[in-house]
C-alpha cells in the first residue's frame, strides 16, 4: 500500500531497491536495501509507525481505542501490551497525525465578522435582556440626576 509502484528508499527516494528479506519475529513485514545509496529499511521506515516492533494490525486497533478515548490502561488490556508500551504508541501516533495534518491556506477574499450571542442565565436570554434595559435605564436616571 506504501509503494504501489513498487518499493521506494526513504532518504534517497530512488527506486532501485532490492528484497532484503523478512524480520525475524514478523515475517510479513518486508525489509529491502537501496542500491544507490546502500541503506537497509523496511515497510515502516519513516512512518509514524517506526520504532516499535508491534504488528501493524496493532498499530490501528490502538489507533482505533484511542478514537474511542478509551485511556492507555484500558488499551493496554485490550491489545495486552505493557501501559508504557502504549502510552509511547499513543504519543507516537498523535504527533505523526499533528505532523501529516495539512497547513491550511485562505485563498481568494476572507471576511471575519463579529458576532454577540446573547446566551442567558441558564437558557433564559430574556433574563439577560431584562438586566440590560433595566443597567440601561438606571444609567440614563444617573445621568439626568447629575445634571441637576
Amino acid at each position: 500500500m506504501r509503494w504501489p509502484g513498487g518499493g521506494q528508499c526513504p532518504r534517497c527516494h530512488s527506486g532501485q531497491v532490492t528484497k532484503r528479506g523478512f524480520d525475524e519475529t514478523q515475517p510479513h513485514r518486508q525489509g529491502y536495501l537501496c542500491k544507490n545509496c546502500h541503506r537497509q529499511f523496511d515497510d515502516r521506515t519513516d512512518t509514524v509507525f517506526a520504532g516499535h516492533h508491534q504488528p501493524l494490525k496493532t498499530w490501528i486497533l490502538c489507533l482505533y481505542l484511542m478514537g474511542l478515548n478509551l485511556s492507555h490502561a484500558q488499551i493496554a488490556k485490550e491489545l495486552d501490551l505493557n501501559k508504557d508500551d502504549v502510552h509511547q504508541m499513543t504519543i507516537q501516533l498523535r504527533q505523526g497525525i499533528v505532523a501529516k495534518k495539512p497547513r491550511v491556506l485562505l485563498q481568494g477574499e476572507v471576511e471575519c465578522d463579529q458576532v454577540y450571542v446573547i446566551a442567558g442565565h441558564k437558557g433564559k436570554p430574556d433574563s439577560v435582556k431584562e438586566k440590560a434595559a433595566k443597567a440601561d435605564g438606571d444609567a440614563s436616571r444617573a445621568s439626568g440626576a447629575g445634571a441637576l
